[in-house]
């Protein structure tokens, strides 16, 4: 979705969508930055300060476009000699040949619409294989989910998407390769109770009314007894399906279970699930950036398990090495270096200035984002 900037008044605003305006006071300070995700709180401040109408931006800017932008741009050479020095090489991220995503994609559909099939168990455990191996062979410990498209169809393409992520997480987690495996299959299925929801339900283009929403949450406890009808997979697997929309605080679904009682890999599947559901462009709502989904999931750490959360944010790459970027401060500035606990605030050099951010140790940097 190309990006759109479009007025609109301020009592229609709804969290979650992103302005494209900065709000300043009297002096000049910026209360609300461009490109901030509305809360509640400030739309109430937008109102009680008399602001009526504002500008939202909605979708993000065509990634082969903005790769035609980067090429375009002409870096001096004594700043190209400062950034070949310092730049760092990405960690290793999974990378699935066109043959692999055509048999998963094959595999996956396969799955979702034959839940019955007596090769059912077989062919998961083929299509977890192939993921598998992808993560071995080039050692992969991170991720960039925009880069893994296996189908244009949300269900198949969500579930090998958290499937994919899960199983990074669950090795940056230090868990064995049969676990990472388990956590694979249970992240490929842990949808398919969604085969048993009428489609008008489940493709509805509108808000679910409460009646709808209820038969959707029951997926999870319909994906679980499909399951484990077959006795093909173990208890740890389906947990994870049963249990990857509970949360710690109690108020997730279908049961809303404690902390206490929900399995690892459910804490695992929940943290890849919520990701891609956020940064995925569905027919009723445009995906958040990768940046914003990541700070929402760092918000969400009543939900989520902390130590998840940690190893998640060591596995996603949000700004690859050699991107370009635009700073608060206005420059543009070339990515030469990720640090793993900071996705959000990697080592970029200014390409007119030369300079050297590193926004994620140098104390200077603190009030720098990227845009």
């Amino acid at each position: 979705m190309a990006v759109k900037r479009r007025s609109m008044k301020t009592r229609q605003l709804q969290a979650g969508m992103k302005i494209d305006q900065a709000i300043v006071d009297a002096s000049g300070r910026a209360l609300i930055e461009k490109g901030t995700l509305l809360d509640d709180f400030q739309i109430q401040g937008l109102l009680s300060r008399g602001i009526m109408e504002i500008y939202i931006r909605e979708g993000e800017e065509d990634p082969e476009e903005q790769a035609k932008k980067d090429a375009s741009i002409v870096i001096p050479q004594a700043v190209q000699h400062t950034i070949d020095r310092v730049r760092v090489a990405d960690r290793a991220r999974v990378n699935l040949s066109e043959s692999v995503k055509k048999r998963v994609s094959e595999g996956i559909q396969f799955l979702y619409s034959r839940t019955d099939d007596p090769n059912f168990a077989e062919a998961t455990g083929n299509i977890t294989g192939e993921l598998m191996k992808a993560l071995e062979e080039n050692d992969a410990i991170a991720v960039d989910v925009g880069a893994l498209k296996v189908s244009d169809e949300y269900t198949f393409k969500h579930s090998v998407d958290v499937a994919t992520m899960a199983m990074v997480i669950a090795k940056k987690h230090g868990l064995s390769d049969e676990m990472v495996k388990e956590i694979g299959i249970s992240g490929l299925l842990h949808d398919v109770g969604k085969s048993k929801i009428p489609n008008e339900v489940l493709n509805k283009p509108a808000k679910l009314t409460d009646e709808e929403f209820l038969l959707m949450k029951q997926h999870a406890a319909f994906g679980y007894q499909i399951l484990k009808e077959k006795n093909s997979f173990n208890d740890r697997i389906l947990l994870g399906v049963l249990q990857h929309h509970e949360k710690l605080n109690g108020k997730g679904y279908p049961m809303g279970v404690p902390e206490n009682k929900i399995h690892l890999y459910a804490r695992i599947i929940a943290v890849a699930d919520i990701y891609d559901a956020l940064v995925t462009e569905r027919p009723y709502k445009p995906g958040f950036s990768k940046r914003d989904a990541v700070e929402m999931i760092m918000a969400m750490t009543g939900e989520l398990d902390i130590h998840v959360m940690q190893s998640f944010l060591g596995s996603v790459i949000l700004y690859p090495v050699d991107s370009i970027v635009t700073l608060s401060n206005g420059e543009k500035a070339k990515v030469v270096a990720n640090n793993a606990q900071y996705p959000l605030r990697p080592t970029v050099v200014g390409i007119q200035s030369g300079q050297i951010y590193n926004l994620s140790e140098d104390i200077k940097c603190a009030s720098i984002l990227i845009m």
